[in-house]
């Protein structure tokens, strides 16, 4: 457990809290049981729910996996009370983390962020969430450019797991952010006892900032779908021009084949005694390929 007592109020934060936090907090601040159990609870959707002491807040913010190169939502449970604002995450949540040392190692941001009210300091811990995730998208950016010139470059079989890691990314990147419009527009336009009617202009401000990002990931899930067709063609085709040439090159041993075993089953091959014979025979070989050729080529089938 970290703690912050500045200025009008105090910022606990937990980092994957255990019975004994929760126990604590039970005996010594009066908030609602069930907001003191959802923070020990996972809580699969994000949500907004107001208790009679205290508002409970659910939100999942973009994290990513390095290892396996995607995003997965953190989930960042918050208690706001008139005194009090109280954040847990299992998951280490570099931007609150690095937010929380800030304030702890600053009288003067602690003077900024704690002379009004604890719903003050939860606007710019969502503004601070909703921030982070811009780096992240201009690095599937790059890694759409990356694809997009690999594609082109005659890369095509690299590119389908590159695609399909991206793709998944994306994703997952747009089922974390999608629910959180609905926390913002609660914010911003139900009534709650903790947070002054002078916010909700603000977290309005933040819905614009949802906005971008969705219209941002909007823009690269059609750029790697557009990508991932394209690769998709580019493979077919070269498949196709593979399947071709194997089957004309089959076409033009099919004569020869055939004489060569109507050959093999006379009882005396033909020309067996003329020295030139093989020569003979190869040349007529040669001639049916070449007319074969010829044949495919007057019916423009390549």
């Amino acid at each position: 457990m970290n703690m912050i007592r500045s200025g009008n109020f105090t910022w606990i934060d937990f980092l994957d809290p255990q019975q004994g936090d929760i126990t604590y907090l039970q005996e010594n601040f009066d908030i609602h049981p069930l907001a003191l159990e959802e923070l020990i609870t996972p809580t699969y959707q994000p949500k907004a729910v107001q208790y009679e002491n205290c508002l409970f807040l659910s939100i999942h913010t973009p994290l990513f996996d390095t290892a396996l190169r995607t995003t997965y939502p953190g989930e960042l449970d918050i208690i706001l009370t008139d005194k009090y604002i109280i954040t847990s995450h299992r998951h280490d949540i570099y931007q609150v983390r690095e937010f929380f040392d800030k304030l702890n190692n600053s009288k003067g941001h602690q003077r900024t962020y704690f002379d009004k009210t604890p719903a003050h300091l939860l606007y710019h811990i969502v503004e601070i969430l909703l921030n982070s995730c811009f780096p992240k998208l201009h690095h599937i950016s790059e890694n759409l450019d990356y694809i997009e010139t690999q594609v082109f470059s005659d890369h095509e079989k690299e590119m389908v797991t590159e695609i399909s890691i991206v793709k998944r990314d994306i994703l997952n990147f747009r089922r974390t952010l999608k629910p959180q419009r609905t926390i913002l527009d609660s914010l911003s336009q139900k009534e709650h006892p903790f947070v002054a009617d002078e916010l909700k202009v603000y977290f309005q401000d933040l819905i614009g900032t949802n906005i971008r990002i969705w219209n941002i990931l909007e823009s690269a899930k059609e750029t790697i779908e557009a990508l991932e067709e394209t690769n998709n063609s580019l493979l077919s085709n070269k498949l196709n021009l593979t399947m071709k040439i194997l089957t004309i090159f089959s076409a033009v041993l099919l004569p020869i084949t055939l004489y060569s075993n109507v050959m093999a089953m006379s009882v005396s091959i033909p020309l067996s005694k003329n020295p030139d014979g093989f020569w003979i025979h190869s040349a007529v070989m040669l001639v049916l390929a070449l007319g074969t050729i010829l044949i495919f080529r007057a019916k423009k089938w390549f």
